[in-house]
């Protein structure tokens, strides 16, 4: 079980609202990219909590509404197709996670990052590389923006039969490739992602 390791070191500097962030859908073709705020109860305790990537989808979907009923506070934000190819991925990802903190609805003491940059956030940042495994916080971040993604990507599906995106959600898989080679991308294709398959 994911333990506040670094969560009660922040405790330990003053901080009382520390809420864990991660994103989803970074390295996807097409679509939004998503990310997650939670704020957990200190002594909040879930054996099944862990990385979003390690878990099933219907996992993901049932921790999705246990970590909404029982988070303290929780946001999730995104950056449309328009905005990744203006400022770039990277960017676009920091812009949905700035976007998941103001959207908690509390002020954060200190935000905690999956990965290795925090970029434009007004409030205290700590990256953590790989926090997804080590934070029950960004876990649950984690989990929040992959389920709201996928239901987002799934939606997509509907208006474009065509690419599948509901069984490989937008990622660059095969089938995919194939879809883009034989339709040409649609109107939420990431245009810059798709230079060198097109």
């Amino acid at each position: 079980m994911l333990e506040f390791v670094i969560e009660n070191e922040e405790r330990e500097r003053g901080s009382r609202v520390i809420c864990g962030v991660d994103e989803a859908g970074r390295g996807c073709l097409c679509g939004r990219v998503y990310a997650g705020a939670v704020v957990l109860p200190s002594d909040y305790k879930n054996p099944e909590l862990n990385d979003s990537k390690k878990l099933s989808e219907k996992k993901r979907e049932m921790l999705y509404s246990q970590i909404v009923k029982d988070a303290l506070y929780y946001g999730i934000g995104f950056a449309e197709v328009e905005e990744i190819e203006q400022i770039n991925i990277l960017n676009a990802a920091m812009l949905a996670m700035r976007r998941a903190v103001a959207a908690l609805g509390v002020t954060v003491d200190i935000a905690l990052i999956d990965g290795n940059t925090a970029r434009g956030f007004e409030c205290k940042t700590r990256t953590v590389i790989k926090g997804d495994s080590i934070s029950p916080s960004i876990a649950a971040a984690s989990v929040l923006a992959k389920v709201s993604r996928d239901r987002y990507i799934c939606d997509l599906a509907k208006k474009y039969p065509q690419y599948g995106f509901e069984k490989h959600k937008g990622y660059c898989t095969r089938a995919h490739t194939e879809a883009l080679h034989k339709y040409g991308p649609c109107d939420i294709h990431r245009m810059s992602f798709l230079k060198k398959i097109l």
